[in-house]
């Protein structure tokens, strides 16, 4: 069993500990006692060295705790050291999102399903339907507002059977650790917190998703939230700037540019098709007639994509007994459009052909598209197509 320090003292960074067990060549190492955390309840791991050696990770090894690290340990006795700021930081996110579960339930009755803190920002998911913006607002303002009122967060250990006043009923037995921050919230919880409200700092929740049945909430706590504010203050400072407004007028304008860039595409698209009915109707009436009284229109085209030529094919399709083939030689790909009076399946002519010959696509009976291997099999592809059309 190793000793967990954390538990009683998370504001601990150094210790001494005896070795118990070297594992793994000495890179995976057992202490009689740690101050550091293994990656537990969706709280990350701590780093940090033993005897000056990084340590990469920390895992819950049943009831002990082994350190990985990055190079051979040999010493039966050890120094550790915790990144600090790594832990307190961890310290902030898993005490606020006690305090955001706590007022998510004082307010809107939405209970806590699972957490997850990441490297990044935290999230946690609520049994809960729709939240509005006015809602996220009042759970943010409350939950500063405790954070600020310097609230003490105690640890305590209680045994199961007599523990009550839990914000979430836990199944395990024996003898509960309880993280409770003062006339809010009580849980059982084995990680690192802060000793008081007022040090998790800002509270900021950034965003709120619906995913499956849940609302997953994202926020960021102390540090990490004035960060994500400053960066976001810029982000939309540099928009304002880019549109010679105020940054309170920026949101607005970008909206009205929104509904501007959309109707600009929707026109462009009208046009775009306008033209290719055009040259749909000049290349059909350019074009003879072959065996079978179809009208075979090629296009051989050297742009980076055949998407340039999807309207022009889309047109020539909607022409009585009109047949397009498009093709681009590298990388080696072909489009086949078909007319319905032209009595050709697009999809299955081109898919059974590019199966032929080692290419990949298929498409709808009146649109088609694939690539080849190589500009020969193109060729020996659309041979075969003007074989089936004639």
């Amino acid at each position: 069993m190793t000793e967990r320090l954390y538990y009683t003292d998370a504001y601990l960074a150094s210790f001494s500990a005896a070795v118990s067990e070297h594992a793994d060549g000495g890179r995976r190492v057992y202490l009689d006692r740690s101050a550091f955390y293994p990656t537990s309840g969706g709280q990350p791991h701590d780093l940090g060295t033993l005897d000056g050696i990084s340590v990469l990770d920390v895992v819950d090894d049943g009831g002990r705790v082994a350190h990985l690290l990055a190079a051979p340990l040999a010493a039966t006795s050890v120094e550790g050291l915790v990144d600090w700021p790594r832990r307190f930081d961890h310290m902030q996110q898993h005490t606020g999102q006690h305090l955001l579960s706590a007022v998510f339930i004082e307010l809107l009755s939405a209970e806590t399903v699972s957490v997850h803190f990441g490297a990044d920002s935290s999230t946690l998911d609520l049994d809960a339907g729709e939240i509005s913006p006015g809602q996220v607002a009042d759970v943010q303002d409350r939950a500063n507002a405790i954070a600020a009122q310097n609230r003490p967060v105690t640890v305590s250990f209680e045994d199961a059977t007599t523990a009550t006043g839990l914000r979430k009923p836990t199944e395990r037995a024996g003898v509960l650790r309880l993280v409770s921050i003062a006339e809010l919230d009580k849980s059982a919880c084995g990680g690192t917190h802060v000793r008081s409200t007022s040090e998790i700092g800002s509270i900021l929740i950034r965003r709120v998703e619906r995913v499956k049945k849940r609302v997953r909430v994202d926020f960021l706590c102390g540090l990490r939230a004035a960060r994500r504010a400053r960066a976001d203050y810029l982000a939309l400072s540099h928009i304002a700037t880019g549109f010679s407004a105020a940054l309170d007028d920026a949101p607005a304008l970008v909206d009205r540019q929104r509904i501007d860039v959309r109707e600009a595409h929707a026109a462009h698209d009208g046009l775009v098709q306008e033209l290719a009915s055009y040259h749909a109707r000049d290349r059909i009436a350019a074009t003879a007639p072959n065996g079978s009284g179809r009208r075979v229109v090629m296009e051989l085209i050297s742009a980076s994509s055949l998407d340039t030529l999807r309207p022009l094919a889309l047109a020539v399709a909607t022409q009585d007994g009109a047949i397009f083939v498009g093709a681009l030689d590298d990388p080696a790909s072909i489009l086949l459009a078909t007319s319905l009076s032209s009595g050709i399946d697009a999809g299955a002519v081109l898919k059974e052909l590019l199966a032929a010959s080692g290419g990949r696509g298929g498409g709808s009976a009146r649109l088609a598209q694939g690539s080849l291997p190589s500009k020969e099999a193109l060729m020996h592809t659309i041979a075969a197509l003007g074989a089936i059309f004639s």
